[in-house]
């Protein structure tokens, strides 16, 4: 699933091409993804100005002039392209990209945006912005771990009287917004410290050190343009690179970058796989 590099690389990629322009045409191809669309869909949308594009933990946020804002989560395999930019091969194929247009949005300068979506795990709503934050999907999310107040006593905060595994906290969205099991995996490495250990015994300095981890992993995995694990795609059709930085993660035997003799180990953590080094990270 996208996670936060990867949805700020789209959210990067939208922006320039519909922030001050009228959405001219709506075309919807299917009456639902995940969820069903929200009623008046197309209406509601054809001939509204974008104000801004934004993006709150895994979520695109489009501010529109009418006073709503159309909210898209990409789910496992969502992606947009624009003016039919097409991506290169992705690391596991999931068929034929036509008949996977859901929905097209028609710019007032003629920009063609397409969204794909083969699994449909992806959905889009429309919020009134004065109801936005208090909303469901963004009421109960904690602080964005790029946002300047987010850092090791916020995370310690947090973390406090948890005895859950420290990589399962982190992935809880209700801690820490946007982070996800390739970004987990990989702040723990660089924060060495092991994802078994119990969230809420982590001292100060793992917290300062966990945090510092995790905004610099982030950072350069949106500097790199995510990683394009299975189906993720920049919007403007390039593929993210960060995957070639991996330090632990989907490297299971392989050796440590850290400079020991280890290798990597898998493990599996609330159904999820995690990649660590067993003699870097305590």
């Amino acid at each position: 699933m996208p996670e936060l590099p990867e949805v700020e690389t789209v959210r990067r990629g939208l922006a320039p091409v519909l922030e001050g322009q009228r959405l001219e045409r709506v075309e919807l191809r299917r009456a639902d993804l995940r969820f069903p669309f929200p009623e008046g869909f197309v209406q509601r949308l054809t001939g509204a100005t974008v104000v801004e594009v934004g993006r709150r933990a895994k979520y695109l946020r489009i501010f529109l002039d009418r006073g709503d804002a159309l909210i898209c989560h990409l789910g496992m395999s969502g992606r947009f392209e624009i003016d039919h930019a097409r991506p290169g091969a992705f690391h596991q194929r999931v068929g034929e990209e036509a008949k996977h247009e859901h929905v097209v949005f028609t710019t007032s300068a003629g920009t063609r945006i397409a969204y794909f979506d083969p699994r449909r795990f992806g959905y889009m709503g429309l919020i009134p912005l004065n109801t936005l934050e208090d909303h469901p999907w963004f009421a109960g999310l904690g602080p964005e771990p790029l946002a300047d107040g987010f850092d090791g006593k916020v995370l310690q905060a947090a973390l406090a009287g948890k005895r859950q595994n420290i990589k399962v906290t982190l992935l809880d969205q209700r801690l820490v917004a946007g982070i996800g099991n390739i970004y987990a995996c990989e702040a723990l490495f660089a924060a060495r410290v092991a994802p078994q250990r119990p969230a809420g015994d982590l001292t100060a300095k793992e917290c300062d050190r966990l945090a510092r981890a995790v905004k610099t992993v982030l950072a350069e995995a949106i500097e790199a343009g995510g990683s394009t694990l299975r189906d993720f795609a920049a919007a403007d059709g390039a593929l993210g690179y960060f995957q070639h930085r991996f330090k632990v993660y989907d490297r299971e035997g392989q050796p440590c970058s850290g400079g020991c003799e280890a290798t990597i180990r898998r493990i599996v953590q609330g159904g999820r796989s995690t990649f660590y080094c067993p003699a870097c990270q305590r």
